[in-house]
């Protein structure tokens, strides 16, 4: 009996999963469509930080026109629906979390999508000094034909690296909930991560400065690990608070 209990459980776990998964591919189905129709806009605004030197993208088949419109859509409608796919991982995990940890998984939700809308608004801030340099690089012995295919790459590349590194509070924070990082052992290797932070700084940013330029995108990266430092104080204090408790035997 507790075997087909057991196994009801599954079969439940696993249509939830299913059903889950349906609504997230409808959902990338149908801001991927919206994406498309507005293709034009999008690769406009994508062409916009290298407009200096892009006139036109360069394609070489018939197809490369659809080919790269529907991969910009998809691109986009991943994005957009980015804040719903997680809010249905959460959904399928919510059951096995303990209340306490309900409690940050809405924050913690609204925390993911805002840094990575900060971070890919900075980095494609960055997107007109990075191409002066890499097209400058070029020098006048080669020319630069812009194919639509290797540019979007490319910048969706930057945008992503960006939007992805400025996650790193909230992956801190949940190793430290999780007991697998400590306040000390960030600060101990905080001359680490700000040497790791100038490296990232330097290769989103090659401009001829070396130093202020990647300072300047280095700044809201180290103030953002800096508040991470500060929070995963209170929550392993709370932790050690609450271990410190005393428990009481019936």
């Amino acid at each position: 009996m507790a075997d087909n209990e057991a196994r009801m459980t599954i079969i439940e776990h696993l249509d939830e999963l299913r059903s889950r998964l349906i609504k997230s591919i409808i959902a990338i189905l149908v801001t991927t469509v919206i994406c498309y129709i507005f293709s034009n806009q999008i690769l406009e605004l994508l062409r916009s930080p290298a407009s200096e030197y892009i006139d036109k993208f360069v394609v070489f088949g018939p197809m490369d026109g659809f080919i790269v419109r529907w991969k910009v859509a998809l691109y986009g409608g991943i994005v957009l629906a980015a804040p719903f796919l997680a809010w249905q991982a959460i959904m399928f995990i919510m059951p096995g979390l303990t209340d306490h940890e309900r409690k940050f998984m809405v924050p913690g939700l609204l925390a993911m999508v805002g840094l990575f809308l900060f971070g890919t608004f900075l980095g494609y801030l960055s997107l007109p000094a990075t191409f002066h340099v890499l097209i400058g690089m070029m020098g006048s012995e080669l020319e630069y034909l812009p194919t639509a295919n290797s540019y979007v790459s490319l910048v969706v590349f930057l945008l992503l690296s960006w939007g992805l590194a400025f996650e790193t509070p909230v992956v801190i924070l949940a190793l430290v909930h999780l007991g697998l990082l400590t306040p000390q052992t960030l600060r101990k290797q905080r001359r680490v991560a700000y040497f790791v932070m100038f490296v990232f700084a330097e290769i989103i940013t090659p401009v001829a400065d070396p130093i202020v330029a990647p300072m300047m995108i280095m700044a809201p990266m180290v103030a953002l690990f800096e508040i991470s430092v500060r929070l995963a104080d209170r929550i392993y204090a709370r932790q050690q608070a609450e271990a410190a408790l005393p428990t009481t035997s019936g």
